[in-house]
């Protein structure tokens, strides 16, 4: 019997010693990730409106300002859809901290040097089309609006897929510039598009097939593609 004492002295010194690092290693990981939600919400309330609590137009302005990007620079989309802000031009602390806490940044210089990191997360292909959809949903700024203009749908194909699409989005656009059928684009439309550019031979269009479930807008565009290069 002693010597089964003898032996479970040291264990359950052992179990004690191992019981108090962890509640240490948890109360300083606790402390840490206090102070860094801190810093986080510090640099919102740096960029926020005092009347309205949230970062405006003019806030996000000067946010732009200190990345030193252009506010029409693709990446503060990027940033738009890591926090899953809600209202184009607005972002709520809730949402901030989401994408802050995210992306590990609580300060603007640590903000700034994720944005490449960020904008190759977006870009893989099983986030782009998430970053796509989002980007439509971004722009409709009305209760239960569901289309977007032309105008504003060509400034955003250019912004979003202009880079990795150029021949199809500059011929697109100029399509829709051109054609009087639509005055707006509504998601089937939008989201067929991008399976477009990723399905469809260009700019011969082999495999494209009219009876298959594309939208009609696409039907036409292809046309007038043909009806261009004859």
């Amino acid at each position: 019997m002693r010597r089964a004492a003898s032996k479970k002295g040291p264990t359950n010194s052992t179990t004690s010693s191992n019981s108090s690092a962890m509640d240490l290693f948890r109360s300083a990981s606790g402390k840490a990730a206090s102070k860094e939600l801190e810093r986080i919400d510090q640099l919102y309330y740096s960029y926020a409106n005092e009347s309205s609590g949230m970062i405006d137009p003019e806030g996000i302005e000067y946010l732009c300002s200190d990345l030193e990007v252009e506010h029409t620079d693709v990446r503060i989309l990027m940033l738009a859809w890591k926090m899953q802000a809600e209202k184009q031009g607005y972002f709520t602390l809730d949402e901030w901290r989401k994408g802050l806490k995210a992306l590990r940044s609580d300060t603007i210089v640590k903000l700034k040097k994720a944005l490449p990191d960020l904008d190759n997360e977006v870009r893989r292909p099983s986030n782009y089309v998430e970053f796509y959809s989002y980007a439509f949903r971004y722009c409709l700024t009305e209760e239960k609006q569901k289309s977007i203009d032309i105008e504003s749908i060509c400034e955003l194909l250019e912004l979003v897929l202009g880079s990795q699409f150029r021949m199809q989005v500059d011929l697109f656009i100029q399509y829709l510039k051109t054609q009087i059928d639509y005055k707006v684009i509504n998601m089937d439309q939008w989201m067929g598009f991008y399976r477009f550019c990723h399905e469809i031979s260009f700019p011969d269009f082999n495999n494209y097939d009219e009876e298959l479930a594309w939208p009609l807008i696409l039907d036409n565009f292809v046309e007038w593609v043909r009806s261009k290069q004859s």
